[in-house]
Order: structure tokens, then C-alpha cells, then sequence
């Protein structure tokens, strides 16, 4: 498809500058190298806003597997705990008979 108006008035083969006519630096190269710019801040704002994420997510999992290992404490306490306690409600009962 053919954009009416580009080229016109370029010697045949200069095709360098995508039809605009001695312009040297076209203005679509510009908005294309302020876009790519643009670009360029969002894709290293994203990237390190990830690599925040990751440490946070590190940091998250080492909270977590601390409170499973105190978890896991406590209940181990809590069933010797309960073992002790039965023990000694059947001492008591014995006693009484």
C-alpha cells in the first residue's frame, strides 16, 4: 500500500529517510526515538520493581517457614503437654478406687 505524498520529489533510490525529502532527521524517527525512550524507562521501572518483588517474596518465605518451625514446637509441646495431663487424671482416678 502506497501513502500518497511520500517520496515525492526524492531521487530515485533514497529511501534512507522513509520519504521525507531532505529532512535529514525525520519527525517519525524522532516520535520513534522518544517512544523507544519512553519504553525503555517503563522496562527498567517493571524490572526492578520485580526484582523487589523477588526479594520480598524471600523474605516472606523465610517469615513463614520460621512460624512453621514454632508451630511445630508448640505442638509438640502442647501434645506432650496433653500426655501428661491424661497421665495424671488417670493417676488421680486410680487413687481413688
Amino acid at each position: 500500500m502506497r501513502r500518497a505524498g511520500l517520496g515525492e520529489g526524492v531521487p530515485p533510490g533514497n529511501y534512507g529517510n522513509y520519504g521525507y525529502a531532505n529532512s535529514g532527521y525525520s519527525a517519525c524517527e524522532e516520535e520513534n526515538e522518544r517512544l523507544t525512550e519512553s519504553l525503555r524507562s517503563k522496562v527498567t521501572a517493571i524490572k526492578s520493581l520485580s526484582i523487589e518483588i523477588g526479594h520480598e517474596v524471600k523474605h516472606q518465605n523465610k517469615l513463614l517457614a520460621e512460624m512453621d518451625s514454632q508451630f511445630d514446637s508448640t505442638t509438640g509441646f502442647l501434645d506432650t503437654s496433653d500426655i501428661l495431663q491424661d497421665n495424671m487424671l488417670v493417676s488421680g482416678f486410680e487413687m481413688m478406687l
